[in-house]
């Protein structure tokens, strides 16, 4: 038997003690992307509205009509912890994030949710369903825990190359408090896949692939770009989120797909007008001079109107001009 005098006096309330702190920052709050702990107890529900803002007076530059119309995808919703990321502005979009933004397809976004979810990255996983015009509204219920208490979303601007717009890791704890309410605006990014300028473009992918950038009112700063208004300091909102804290969890939902509307919050909205202005083609080339060659005679240029104005933007100018030709130059009537 051993001898007792080989530990010091105290070492049994000494290990206790070890223990006691290693057990203790063993279940310690996880820390979140923005570096606090969410210490909040027990979870919360929330009710989530996204609406579409996409409006002809507000982005009048090439909106779509017809084939398809102005519309929203489904939005898809993840709560989770710091270590998961459904995307991110400056990053490489991955291959879930390409196939919803180009195509609206959520199966690979899906499987790699399910995959951080066994890491314990992930705690669920949330669907709306889809807009059928640029302005509306959709929502559905969520639940956060102090573990997961981050809120990434996306929804596919409809029609694009591959543009969406969306919320990454909004952190909806702060301390030992959940937030009450949140509301923000959404604008487009761009998810660096596919190379088209505007709305309608074919499919171009881009190689190698970008990184994700948010799309301004002069980025990409080319006149044919569905978003340039160069005349605006910013964009004006494409979309608008609203998060409301709710006093009781709902009932459970196996597939987590909703779409319910809050009457207060479905009120027609005034949208400022944008203005578009006239924009042409370059000049042609001068025509033949013709007329008396004593006096000389007159040349001719035209161009042509590339995009109408639109709320009280800058009209077209003239789209002929006309010259004198000197007498040497001038063709002699027959």
């Amino acid at each position: 038997m051993m001898s007792s005098e080989i530990f010091p006096p105290g070492w049994l309330q000494h290990l206790l003690v070890v223990l006691l702190k290693l057990t203790l920052s063993c279940a310690s709050p996880v820390k979140v992307a923005n570096g606090t702990a969410c210490t909040a107890r027990g979870p919360a529900s929330y009710i989530l509205v996204f609406t579409g803002r996409w409006s002809p007076q507000t982005f009048p530059k090439q909106y779509p009509l017809f084939r398809p119309p102005a519309q929203w995808s489904k939005l898809v919703a993840v709560t989770h912890n710091d270590q998961y990321r459904l995307w991110q502005e400056g990053a490489l979009s991955s291959p879930g994030v390409q196939h919803f933004a180009e195509l609206g397809v959520t199966m690979e976004l899906v499987k790699g949710a399910k995959e951080a979810r066994k890491m314990k990255a992930v705690s669920s996983m949330y669907r709306t369903a889809g807009i059928p015009s640029g302005i509306g509204h959709s929502s559905t219920e969520l639940v956060l825990h102090p573990r997961s208490p981050l809120l990434s979303l996306m929804v596919k601007v409809i029609p694009s190359p591959d543009w969406f717009v969306g919320v990454d890791s909004l952190n909806l704890c702060e301390g030992g408090q959940w937030k009450q309410e949140v509301t923000f605006d959404l604008h487009p990014f761009d998810a660096g896949t596919d190379s088209g300028f505007t709305f309608s473009s074919p499919n171009f992918p881009t190689t190698p692939p970008e990184n994700i950038t948010m799309i301004t009112s002069q980025k990409p700063n080319h006149p044919a770009n569905s978003f340039y208004y160069p005349r605006l300091p910013e964009l004006p909102p494409l979309a608008t989120i609203w998060l409301k804290r709710q006093t009781r969890l709902p009932v459970r939902q196996h597939n987590h797909v909703s779409n319910h509307i809050l009457p207060h919050h479905t009120k027609p909205q005034k949208f400022t007008e944008t203005p578009l202005d006239c924009e042409v083609s370059l000049w042609s080339s001068w025509g033949l001079c013709i007329g008396p060659c004593s006096r000389g005679g007159l040349r001719h240029r035209t161009r042509y109107i590339l995009l109408k104005p639109a709320n009280s933007g800058s009209p077209c100018p003239e789209l002929e001009e006309q010259a004198e030709c000197t007498p040497h130059n001038c063709l002699a009537q027959q």
